[in-house]
């Protein structure tokens, strides 16, 4: 009898550790409720805030969602993994973008195999989640130098995460590389991106508004400008 139930115990390892790599988390504005209808690739939908609400097609809506991270997932796992996360309840995912994994070398870019995100969104779309998508360019998710670039170390070494010009200039190149696999995925083009993150976890590193607010104007010539975050209290 013992031995069984070390045996169970065992076999729900694998299902607990995935619960907590998924690391969820709860973004739930005042009555939201939860909308029943998933992701279409051929449904425009519109998704706003107001106020202390989420609104998916002028409805109240609860999103309930994830952390998962493409480089870390052999692409042939992706739509397994996102079945388990639907299976948990989840209707959305959170997706960082790592520059370093696409762009190892300035001016060439990198977008196939397991580095392949706009395949990612995809697949996760067509499995019925959307996707709050955080291209930083920071992101750190314990990555070696948080996403960003080796050689923006090289001497000169550009000033990382401030308004430094080699330092925007390799951001903004990036965002437009960016721009063309997945401003495509946003919400009212069909795609499942209901918002895009405006760098991450800025405040505990620095206070350059100035930095922000180009970093997000970056983001919306980049075609990403339907709906950013933070919002909308811009310093």
């Amino acid at each position: 009898m013992k031995s069984q139930q070390n045996e169970t115990q065992r076999s729900r390892r694998p299902v607990l550790f995935f619960a907590a790599l998924l690391s969820i988390f709860h973004l739930s504005p005042a009555n939201a409720t939860l909308t029943a209808h998933p992701p279409s690739q051929a449904a425009q939908h519109k998704f706003e805030i107001q106020g202390t609400q989420f609104l998916l097609d002028g409805a109240p809506f609860q999103i309930i969602s994830g952390e998962m991270h493409y480089p870390r997932i052999p692409r042939a796992e992706w739509q397994n993994r996102f079945r388990a996360a639907k299976a948990m309840g989840l209707n959305t995912l959170t997706a960082y973008v790592f520059w370093n994994v696409h762009e190892k070398t300035p001016g060439t870019y990198t977008f196939d195999g397991d580095a392949n995100v706009a395949e990612f969104i995809r697949e996760a779309q067509a499995e019925g989640l959307y996707v709050l998508l955080r291209p930083g360019p920071y992101v750190c998710a314990e990555w070696e130098l948080g996403g960003l670039p080796s050689w923006l170390l090289k001497k000169p070494a550009a000033q990382l995460r401030t308004s430094d010009p080699r330092f925007i200039a390799a951001v903004q190149k990036w965002f437009i590389a960016l721009g063309r696999e997945l401003a495509p995925l946003q919400l009212s083009h069909g795609g499942p991106i209901l918002a895009v993150q405006v760098e991450n976890e800025y405040g505990s590193f620095g206070s350059d508004h100035e930095y922000l607010q180009i970093i997000r104007q970056a983001l919306i010539d980049a075609g990403f400008g339907e709906t950013l975050i933070p919002w909308p209290r811009w310093p």
